[in-house]
C-alpha cells in the first residue's frame, strides 16, 4: 500500500505543476516543461533538439513519466519515454520542434502531439549511420481520437 499512496502522492503533485505551468504561459511562450526518467538518454537529446529550435525547456526528472501523461490525458497506447507541457498542450515523445511551433500558432482543441514509440531518425534518436524511420507525428483529440498532424522520412 505504501507504493500506491506514493505513486498517487507523485502523480498529483505533477498534475498540480502542470496545471500552474499551463496557466503561467502565454499564448507565445517557448517555455517548454519536459517529464522524464532519470536514466533516458534519448530524452535528453530531444531536449537538446528542443533547445536548439529556440525553446525555453526546463526538465524534470522523476520515477514515472507515465504519470504525467495520464494527466494531462494521452492514452498509454501513445505512449514514447518523455512528456512536455508547452500552452497547455501535452507533447508526448520525439516530436520535431517545427510540429509544435506549428502547434502553438494553430491552437487546434486538442490534448497535444504524439510520437509515439521512439522511431529512429526522430529528435533524439538519431543514429550514427544516419538511417532514418519514417514516422507520423499524431495530434491527440479531446475525444482520445487522433489524426495524423505531420509525416516525417518518407521519400516522395
Amino acid at each position: 500500500m505504501p507504493t500506491l499512496s506514493r505513486r498517487l502522492l507523485i502523480g498529483s503533485a505533477a498534475g498540480l505543476a502542470m496545471t500552474g505551468t499551463a496557466r503561467a504561459q502565454t499564448r507565445g511562450s517557448r517555455a517548454l516543461a519536459v517529464y522524464k526518467s532519470p536514466t533516458c538518454g534519448c530524452c535528453d537529446g530531444w531536449v537538446r533538439h528542443m533547445r536548439q529550435a529556440g525553446f525555453t525547456v526546463a526538465v524534470h526528472v522523476v520515477d514515472d513519466p507515465g504519470t504525467v501523461r495520464r494527466a494531462r490525458g494521452l492514452p498509454d497506447t501513445l505512449a514514447s519515454c518523455h512528456t512536455g507541457v508547452i500552452g497547455g498542450y501535452a507533447i508526448e515523445g520525439h516530436v520535431p520542434a517545427a510540429d509544435v511551433v506549428r502547434l502553438l500558432a494553430e491552437r487546434p482543441a486538442a490534448v497535444g502531439l504524439a510520437v509515439p514509440g521512439m522511431p529512429m531518425g526522430s529528435p533524439g534518436m538519431e543514429a550514427p549511420d544516419g538511417r532514418k524511420a519514417p514516422f507520423d507525428t499524431l495530434l491527440v483529440l479531446r475525444s482520445g481520437q487522433t489524426r495524423v498532424f505531420a509525416r516525417h522520412n518518407r521519400t516522395a
